[in-house]
């Protein structure tokens, strides 16, 4: 099939990834095929929905390396999760009796598109494998060709997920300034919530980035400057146990040698026991519309301070998120080397015809390939018994209980 109109969109949360990943589909799309038409959808499966887009003209093609110097995405983003059909009429992206996969494929049929790159989540690429498929059916052929993009890394089988390893660096500066205040008051817990719904990749590669970091400092405590005081006393992720009390009595001890505590906090650590309390009490928590909890409105960090600053005796305690600052940041070198390695294959694989997610498939030998979208899945738990966080546990002087044998 000769392919002459591409088609991009970003979805879901932003990633240090996206700006990046646009800016080098369209470098190597002009590189290779420069008579290829090149049109992007604004913010995700809203644009598409909605017929919002953008013309990729000259300007751009000659320009688009300026896009690896930027994070969030020029194209935009949503969470717009075609299957949830009363969350988009009530949107106006549908009307009632519409089918929205229907929509979206006459939309792509109607703009003439050969093939679709999404960027983004096992959600977003998956349901474009739905689109693609739906026009299969109708005789209309699609190519789509994703690239994984998520900060949690958690997507099945994916190796390594474009920005997230940027995030875990980002969530490490982070935490050096904002570990700074452990000092504005005496007996100081200050609790760092960093992003992870369900898996505890980012807080734990953010922890061990900030132990490296930690590890170079030249520290003078003869002036009250401390490593001790710098350091990260306890790292809570979903896939380990939560055992408050004693965690409690541990850092109890931290606190009355050091004058301080300081915690990584995974977003999704403690939200069974959380949504429980607040059913206990007659509550529901909020949901967004892909049926998960709203983080924010349960305010994971806030319960665990309130479960903490009496038993560690804390004098004032501070909750900050760092979620934002690194989800928003531009790709790092890794992140960049990653990226274009990725896009690069993206392009070869529409040219040839192919389809799938791009990625290093970590059930076929960890080889970069299009990896079918059947085996595309989200929610992969992180592994914390790798030696690597065992390491950082260690030095945290912190026990290593998965969340199953609890």
């Amino acid at each position: 099939m000769t392919v002459k109109r591409v088609a991009l969109l970003t979805a879901g949360g932003y990633a240090p990834c996206l700006s990046s990943a646009v800016g080098g589909l369209i470098e190597r799309y002009t590189e290779l095929v420069p008579d290829v038409e090149i049109i992007a959808y604004k913010h995700g499966y809203w644009g598409l929905l909605s017929g919002e887009k953008i013309v990729v003209d000259e300007t751009v093609r000659a320009k688009a390396a300026v896009l690896h110097e930027f994070g969030g995405s020029p194209i935009g983003n949503s969470r717009v999760k075609l299957t949830n059909t009363k969350d988009l009429v009530k949107r106006g992206l549908i009307q009632e009796g519409e089918n929205a996969l229907e929509v979206a494929a006459n939309k792509l049929k109607a703009d003439d598109v050969d093939v679709l790159h999404t960027i983004g989540g096992d959600d977003t690429n998956t349901t474009a494998a739905d689109l693609a498929k739906y026009l299969q059916d109708n005789d209309y052929p699609l190519q789509v060709v994703g690239l994984p993009k998520t900060i949690d890394n958690d997507i099945v089988p994916v190796r390594q997920s474009l920005g997230a390893k940027t995030a875990a660096e980002q969530t490490s500066l982070f935490a050096q300034n904002v570990i700074a205040e452990h000092g504005s008051n005496p007996r100081m817990l200050i609790i760092h919530e960093i992003m992870g719904r369900a898996c505890g990749y980012l807080t734990a590669e953010a922890a061990r980035a900030y132990q490296e970091w930690h590890a170079k400092q030249d520290w003078l405590p003869e002036i009250g400057l401390s490593g001790d005081r710098w350091d990260v006393h306890a790292v809570f992720l979903p896939e380990l146990a939560l055992d408050i009390d004693g965690e409690a009595e541990r850092l109890k001890k931290v606190m009355d040698e050091t004058g301080c505590v300081n915690i990584f906090l995974s977003e999704g650590a403690g939200i069974p026991e959380i949504v429980a309390e607040m059913q206990a009490r007659g509550e529901e928590p909020e949901k967004d519309p892909f049926g998960h909890v709203k983080l924010d409105t349960i305010n994971p960090g806030q319960w665990f301070a309130k479960q903490f600053s009496e038993k560690l005796g804390a004098e004032k305690v501070m909750v900050q998120k760092s979620g934002y600052f690194a989800r928003s940041a531009k790709a790092n070198a890794y992140d960049l080397r990653l990226i274009k390695s990725m896009t690069d294959l993206a392009v070869q694989v529409a040219l040839e015809g192919g389809t799938g997610v791009i990625g290093h498939d970590e059930e076929r030998g960890d080889v970069l390939r299009a990896i079918e979208f059947e085996r595309i899945a989200g929610h992969k738990a992180f592994d914390v018994s790798q030696p690597w966080f065992q390491q950082v546990l260690e030095t945290v002087g912190q026990k290593a209980v998965p969340a199953a044998a609890h």
